[in-house]
């Protein structure tokens, strides 16, 4: 029963979280509820009993990841006036809100017409750290330096473009 509740809390905050994302204005507001709704995942994952998933969320995207995003957004120093103006946002919402509540009653629709089963853990060492390890580190090796790669070239890309404004004189 209290998982039961614990994960209604932890998927209520996921939705609140991606909502302010959404609806904040700001960049920093906006990452801070996007850590909000980290937060949440990993409290998922722990009810899920995947202590892998749940350590990377914390400490890769929860900390490493989001701390890179704020320091960037800190970086570029974004003002009030730099911020676009936001002309029909409100309609927009609505209209985005109006297309997706069909799809979510269809989708609503499907899951309560599916059989009820039983849920069985599968074994003890899936989604542990040595059985994830080895299979990304002996399967996935090449595909995951890839990754690799191309974030730090999108993290130089990054801060390159967020360079200095030059001011014509």
């Amino acid at each position: 029963m209290l998982s039961q509740w614990l994960f209604y809390g932890f998927a209520t905050l996921a939705v609140v979280g991606a909502l302010g994302l959404i609806l904040s204005r700001h960049p920093m507001n906006g990452a801070m509820c996007f850590v909000i709704t980290l937060i949440s995942q990993a409290g998922l994952y722990a009810l899920l009993s995947a202590s892998l998933l749940f350590a990377l969320q914390l400490i890769v995207y929860a900390g490493a990841i989001m701390s890179l995003i704020l320091f960037i957004i800190m970086f570029l120093n974004i003002q009030p006036a730099d911020l676009p103006q936001e002309t029909g946002r409100w309609g927009f919402l609505i209209g985005g809100s109006l297309a997706v509540v069909p799809i979510g009653l269809l989708l609503l629709k499907i899951v309560r017409s599916l059989p009820a089963g039983e849920t069985t853990i599968i074994g003890n060492g899936f989604g542990h750290v040595k059985s994830v390890g080895l299979v990304l580190f002996r399967d996935w090796l090449l595909p995951f330096e890839i990754v690799s790669i191309l974030l730090l070239v999108a993290l130089v890309g990054a801060i390159v473009l967020a360079g200095k404004k030059e001011t014509i004189q």
